[in-house]
């Protein structure tokens, strides 16, 4: 799948006590972490299901990861990032339905829309990023692998179900064939229950061996788009084991971190890595989540149509930078309800700065550098790392400020220092 252009990311002058280690919360401990101690850092950001794209939601968590990746790079990193776009899905289905929109056209004009929103708000593109419907092929090698080992199994389908073959049935994955399953979350089984059911589970559906099994290839429906699965039959993956494949065959086995919103926990991410692990290598050695984004009253989501679209805002005529400082203004884990308060202090902020780097002199910017430095290696503490500039640039427009000791070139280290850390482009 084709990803949005790579901004251009300046580079900084090199710290003389070398770089402290970016540490993270890790969701499974609750602890700070140095999720990739050496040289590489790899990740996985689990995507959009192109609906309905791309909310403040959205935004907020991909700035949050793309925030990581900047200080990884900065560190000497050499960082690998893959994602996906969830092509190929329920609600999808029903949207396109709800709507009279064929779902392939839905598909391909929301993933092109996030693909402009990213792009706008100056992200760092995956150097892997694939469609579920182009992991068809690897998910159905996958899944045989899984029945092959005993770690899946077949569940009748109704009548009418499974195209010209419906004997073979849907697959699910079977977690007993996983002593680690439910290491990653480490919720009591009733919660596990709960939120399985409310976040696309069926733990109802008969003839499976757990309530909590989750479907690894649904077999073809009436009226719904299926592909050819080999010795599974015709059908479509599913979401769990999609994003379980395309990280394993984008970043290898074991990998450094996986990453979404909070809600992803569980049952995605802890599902996701069970696939991995069965496929012989364990997923994701750490676990970050973001905090999910609020609107009036109420948590931003597509099933409560509640939500403020990146798009709209630019299409008002808000600068993207704007909007990108908006949500820097909150740490990446807090949950938070956006105002128009919020966008107001953003462009206020990004005009503040604009005016502070337009001279030839200013504050010297050597310890401003490293205090941006250090907020993001602390958990990624971007507030902290705003408050920072913040003074310099109050320090640089103060029209009672002595010039005499200025350092020349100052305000282009603080841009740098602002384009490159937090992706913000003055």
């Amino acid at each position: 799948m084709r990803s949005w252009p790579a901004p251009q990311i300046p580079e900084l002058p090199r710290p003389t006590e070398g770089h402290a280690p970016v540490r993270v919360h890790d969701s499974t401990t609750g602890a700070l972490v140095e999720a990739a101690p050496g040289d590489t850092a790899r990740y996985y950001v689990c995507g959009i299901t192109p609906y309905d794209s791309t909310h403040l939601g959205h935004a907020n968590t991909y700035v949050a990861f793309d925030l990581l990746h900047r200080a990884w790079r900065d560190a000497g990193k050499d960082v690998t990032f893959v994602s996906n776009v969830t092509d190929v899905d329920d609600p999808l289905l029903e949207r396109a339905t709800a709507t009279g929109v064929d779902w392939r056209r839905l598909a391909a004009e929301q993933t092109d829309l996030f693909r402009e929103d990213m792009a706008a708000l100056g992200m760092v593109p995956p150097h892997t990023w694939t469609g579920a419907v182009e992991s068809v092929p690897a998910v159905v090698g996958a899944v045989e692998q899984l029945l092959a080992d005993g770690a899946a199994y077949r569940v009748p389908v109704e009548p009418g179900a499974g195209g010209d073959d419906p004997g073979l049935g849907d697959v699910y994955a079977d977690l007993s064939a996983d002593p680690g399953f439910g290491s990653v979350s480490r919720l009591e089984p009733a919660t596990m229950a709960a939120l399985f059911a409310e976040r696309g589970g069926d733990p109802q559906r008969e003839g499976k061996k757990n309530p909590l099994d989750p479907l690894l290839w649904r077999r073809e429906r009436p009226g719904e788009p299926s592909w050819d699965g080999s010795s599974l039959g015709t059908g479509r993956p599913g979401w769990h084991v999609e994003c379980a494949v395309i990280a394993r065959d984008g970043l290898g086995l074991p990998f450094d971190l996986q990453g979404g919103g909070s809600d992803l926990l569980f049952p995605h991410h802890e599902m996701s890595t069970s696939h991995d692990r069965l496929l012989g290598g364990g997923g994701a050695r750490v676990h970050v989540h973001a905090g999910l984004v609020g609107y009036q009253g109420e948590k931003m989501s597509k099933s409560r149509g509640n939500l403020v679209f990146v798009s709209v805002l630019r299409d008002a005529g808000v600068d993207p930078m704007a909007i990108r400082l908006a949500l820097l203004a909150h740490h990446y884990r807090t949950e938070w309800e956006w105002t128009d308060a919020d966008l107001e202090a953003g462009a206020a902020r990004l005009e503040r700065w604009r005016a502070s780097v337009s001279g030839n002199g200013g504050p010297a910017p050597d310890e401003t550098l490293a205090a941006v430095r250090a907020a993001l290696a602390d958990d990624l503490d971007a507030p902290a790392a705003l408050a920072a500039v913040d003074a310099w640039a109050e320090r640089s427009l103060d029209p009672a400020r002595d010039t005499t000791h200025d350092t020349e070139g100052a305000p282009g280290v603080v841009a740098r220092t602002i384009d490159a850390l937090l992706g913000v482009r003055l």
